[in-house]
């Protein structure tokens, strides 16, 4: 195969599952919409085992992923609140600390080496929490908001990134979470809303690698809307 068609690694941690069909035991798994937005904007999905981590986190992840173009962080259960410093709201679900710390470990990897990094939903919560933020964890409980299986429209910041693939000053996503974004981790910065003021989208300052961090779930319409398969195809440039 020529090297011209060799396609980027993008690395995505896996998420425990109890069970799936067909298997006999607990798996580990990615869905299936978000490998095809990848494959389909270029890119190759690798889909590795989340490990437990001992120190120096960082050092662990260079060694065992030295073959990664980009790494994207996907969707998933709730982190535990230990890791921002509050007690668990008892709405919780799906909380693994093993997958949190190889999450946590991954974004502090990939902006640490200035890897291309999309992160998705939980994995846009990971990234703040990474970097010092900390989250709502209960959405409609806590501040009176609901944003599960919820398609809006955001309204894009005047200096977003996402205007680089967007002609639009508002896009129709899709989302499905009952945490959120409560302040900012250490030079994120808000590059997209919702109505209702919940922070949709995120970059990070002072930062020579491409990353963005989205609140909704871009490969829900990945296959049919050009503006998310863009947000995709920009991932994936970055890392050839």
């Amino acid at each position: 195969m020529s090297i011209d068609h060799v396609r980027p690694l993008v690395i995505i941690p896996a998420r425990f599952s109890e069970d799936a069909s067909a298997l006999r035991y607990e798996a580990e798994v990615a869905a299936a919409k978000l490998l095809e937005a990848v494959w389909d904007a270029g890119g190759e999905p690798l889909v590795v085992h989340p490990t437990a981590l001992r120190e120096p986190e960082v050092d662990t992840l260079r060694r065992r992923f030295w073959m990664a173009d980009a790494v994207l962080l996907p969707g998933g259960g709730d982190l535990s609140p230990r890791w921002y410093g509050q007690q668990p709201h008892p709405t919780l679900y799906n909380v693994d600390e093993t997958q949190d710390a190889f999450d946590l470990a991954m974004a502090r990897w990939a902006i640490a080496d200035q890897i291309p990094l999309l992160a998705i939903c939980r994995g846009n919560q990971v990234v703040n929490v990474a970097l010092g933020g900390t989250l709502v964890q209960d959405m409609t409980e806590q501040i009176g908001r609901t944003h599960r299986q919820y398609v809006h429209d955001i309204e894009l910041d005047d200096d977003s990134p996402l205007r680089e693939v967007v002609t639009d000053d508002r896009i129709t996503i899709s989302c499905s979470h009952h945490q959120c974004i409560a302040n900012l981790g250490d030079k994120l910065v808000a590059a997209a809303h919702a109505s209702d003021g919940t922070i949709e989208a995120v970059t990070l300052a002072e930062h020579d690698a491409w990353y963005m961090g989205v609140q909704w779930h871009l490969e829900d319409f990945a296959d049919a809307d050009p503006i998310q398969h863009g947000i995709f195809r920009a991932f994936v440039a970055a890392a050839t």
